[in-house]
C-alpha cells in the first residue's frame, strides 16, 4: 500500500517528536512520523528514578555494541539507544544542560552558519518551561518542562561545599551568565513528577491532529529517489513492506547511528565502502558516518564511614513506599533524579571553556547497578562520573551488511590520542582534591576506584583503559557546514540531493560540553522553522 504526505519524519526520538509537532501545528501540511519501536506507556519510563532499569532494556533499546578496541583493553562498549516513542529522551538520565556558549560559537566558526550561541539561544528559550520562569536566558511557556533536583537528601550541600573549598566557583545557573562551576542539577521532569520526554512534551499534545500520522513498529529500510530527489521511503512493519511518498521532504531523525546507516543503505556515503556491500553510490559523500564523537567517562568511587548514601532509601520497604508515593502524588524520592550536583570545570587555566564535567552521585553507579541492590546488603559508596567534554578522538559508523536489518558497525575509536588520556587524568586529580576537602574528607573512609595506590600516569592510564565507559552522547556522523565535505549544509539539507534533510545529533560539528539532549531538541526547533521557510528567530 502506498500513501502520500507532505513530510515524512524517520525516528520519533528527541528531534523527531519536535518536528512532528511543529510541522503539523498549523494544519496545512500532512506529516508521517515513523518509529521502529513501540509506545512509551510504561511506568519505568514515566517514573524518573526508573531510568536505570529502562536504559538497555531489550524491549526499549536497539542493543548496539561498539567494535572491540585494544586501547580500552579489547573491550566492546554497550551503546544504549532508545527504541521507543521519545527515543533516548524516554530512557536517558534526564539531566538538562546546554553546554557552554563557546561550543555553539565553535560550530559557527567551523562553518555552521546560523548556529552560533546568539542564534540558538532564542530556541532554547522557546522550548522551555523552566522552573526559574522566563528571563533573558530561559523560557517560561515552552513544551519542555525543566525542574531542579531537590538535593537535600543527595548530599548536595556537602558536594557543593567541598567543591568550593577545592577552588571551584558556584554557579546559580549553568545555562545563564556563569556557565562553569558547581550547580544543582536540572532535569526534564515536570511538576507532576513525570519524565518530560520529547514524546510527552511534543508528540502527545499533537497526536489528535488529523494531519499527523504516527506509525510505530515501522523500520525504515530505504529512501526512495527519482533522479536525485528524495520522493519517499520504504519501511517494514509486522504486516510487510510499505511505501510512503513525500510531496515536500523526507527528514531523517534516527540519531547518530541510524541516520548515517540509512543514508548509506540508500546510496549516499563513501562510494568505495558502499561498493564493498554491493550498493551503487547515488552521491559519493565520504564523510557520512565519519566524525563520530562521544563523551568518555570513568567512575570514581569512595567508601564512606557512616550510612549516609542514598542506599539507605533502597531498602525494599522504603523503596516500595517511594514508588507508591510517586504513583499517587508525583512526589517523593523517586520523583526526580539522584544526582547530588554537577561541576563544569577547566583543568587548565588557558582553556576557553570547561573540559571536564563531574556528576556527583550519593550511591554506587559504576556498573554495579543500585536497583538490583534493593533489599540486599551493600556498601555505602559515593560515586563521581568524570566526563571528558571535548575528546580529540573520532570514530565512524559503517555498514556491516547490505541488509537494513544488519546493525551498523560502530567504531568509537576511544582514547586515540594522548591528549584524551591527559584530560581524564586531570579530571581524576581534580576529583581527588574535592574529596580531600571538607566536609567530604571527614566522611570518606577510602578511595575505592581508582584507589589510593593509583598515582602515577601508568597506573591511572591502566585504570582508564580497563574502566572507560561512554555517556551515551553520540554525535557528528552527518556533520553540517558550508564546506564541500560536510554531509548537510547549514540548513540541514543533504548535499548532492534534493528533498532530504537530517535533523538530529548527527549534524553537530562537535560535541557540546554537557549532556546533549537539550541541544538536540533545540536543533529540531530551529530546523522546523528552516523546513517551513520561516525566518529564524532573531539572534539574542
Amino acid at each position: 500500500m502506498e500513501r502520500e504526505f507532505d513530510y515524512i519524519v524517520v525516528g520519533a526520538g528527541s528531534a523527531g517528536c519536535v518536528l512532528a509537532n511543529r510541522l503539523s501545528e498549523d494544519g496545512t501540511a500532512s506529516v508521517l512520523l515513523l518509529e521502529a519501536g513501540g509506545h512509551d506507556r510504561n511506568w519505568l519510563l514515566e517514573m524518573p528514578l526508573g531510568f536505570m532499569m529502562a536504559a538497555g532494556n531489550p524491549a526499549l533499546d536497539w542493543g548496539y555494541q561498539s567494535v572491540a578496541n585494544e586501547r580500552i583493553a579489547g573491550r566492546s562498549v554497550p551503546l544504549p539507544r532508545g527504541r521507543v516513542l521519545g527515543g533516548s529522551s524516554s530512557v536517558n538520565g534526564m539531566i538538562y544542560m546546554r553546554g557552554h556558549s563557546a561550543d555553539y560559537d565553535g560550530w559557527a566558526q567551523q562553518g555552521a552558519r546560523g548556529w552560533s550561541y546568539a542564534d540558538v539561544l532564542p530556541y532554547f528559550r522557546k522550548m522551555e518551561t523552566s522552573w526559574r520562569g522566563a528571563d533573558p536566558w530561559h523560557g517560561g511557556d515552552g513544551p519542555l518542562a525543566v525542574t531542579s533536583v531537590d538535593d537535600t537528601h543527595l548530599l548536595g550541600a556537602q558536594f557543593r561545599a567541598a567543591s568550593i573549598a577545592a577552588g571551584h566557583p558556584a554557579s546559580d545557573d549553568l545555562s545563564g551568565a556563569q556557565q562553569e562551576g558547581y550547580s544543582r542539577c536540572e532535569v526534564t521532569v515536570d511538576r507532576r513528577g513525570r519524565r518530560a520526554s520529547s514524546a510527552r512534551a511534543y508528540l502527545e499534545p499533537a497526536r489528535r491532529r488529523p494531519n499527523l500520522t504516527v506509525q510505530s513498529g515501522a523500520r525504515a529500510t530505504r529512501i526512495l529517489f527519482e533522479g536525485r530527489r528524495a520522493v519517499g521511503l520504504e519501511y517494514c512493519t509486522e504486516r510487510g513492506t510499505h511505501v510512503a511518498r513525500a510531496r515536500r521532504e523526507v527528514i531523517l531523525s534516527g540519531g547518530s547511528y541510524n541516520s548515517p546507516h540509512l543514508l548509506m543503505l540508500s546510496g549516499i556515503g563513501p562510494a568505495g565502502h558502499l561498493a564493498e556491500h554491493g550498493i551503487t553510490a547515488l552521491v559519493d559523500s565520504p564523510q557520512v558516518g565519519r566524525n563520530l564523537s562521544e563523551h568518555p567517562l570513568v567512575y570514581m568511587t569512595y567508601a564512606v564511614k557512616e550510612p549516609v548514601s542514598f542506599l539507605r532509601n533502597l531498602r525494599f520497604d522504603r523503596a516500595a513506599r517511594s514508588v507508591i508515593r510517586w504513583y499517587l502524588t508525583g512526589k517523593g524520592l523517586f520523583a526526580s533524579q539522584i544526582t547530588g550536583g554537577v561541576l563544569l570545570m577547566r583543568t587548565r587555566p588557558e582553556l576557553e571553556r570547561p573540559d571536564i564535567q563531574l556528576v556527583f552521585l550519593p550511591v554506587r553507579l559504576d556498573g554495579k547497578l543500585w536497583y538490583p541492590g534493593i533489599g540486599q546488603r551493600q556498601e555505602h559508596v559515593l560515586s563521581v562520573m568524570v566526563i571528558q567534554l571535548h575528546p580529540e578522538s573520532r570514530g565512524r559508523v559503517e555498514l556491516q551488511g547490505s541488509s537494513p536489518f544488519d546493525p551498523p558497525k560502530i567504531d568509537l575509536n576511544l582514547l586515540a590520542t594522548e591528549a584524551d588520556f591527559a584530560d581524564i587524568r586531570r579530571g581524576i586529580a581534580e576529583t581527588r582534591k574535592i574529596f580531600a576537602a571538607e566536609p567530604l574528607a571527614s566522611m570518606v573512609r577510602e578511595e575505592l576506584a581508582p584507589g589510593g595506590a593509583a598515582q602515577d600516569e601508568a597506573a591511572l592510564d591502566a585504570f582508564i583503559r580497563n574502566n572507560l565507559k561512554i555517556t551515551q552522547h553520540p554525535c557528528g556522523t552527518c556533520r553540517m557546514g558550508e564546506d564541500p565535505a560536510a554531509v548537510v549544509d547549514s540548513d540541514l539539507r543533504v548535499r548532492g540531493v534534493e528533498g532530504l534533510r537530517v535533523v538530529d545529533a548527527s549534524v553537530m560539528p562537535d560535541e557540546v560540553g554537557a549532556n546533549i539532549n537539550a541541544a538536540v531538541i533545540m536543533i529540531a526547533e530551529r530546523a522546523s522553522d528552516l523546513i517551513r521557510g520561516r525566518t529564524p528567530l532573531a539572534a539574542a
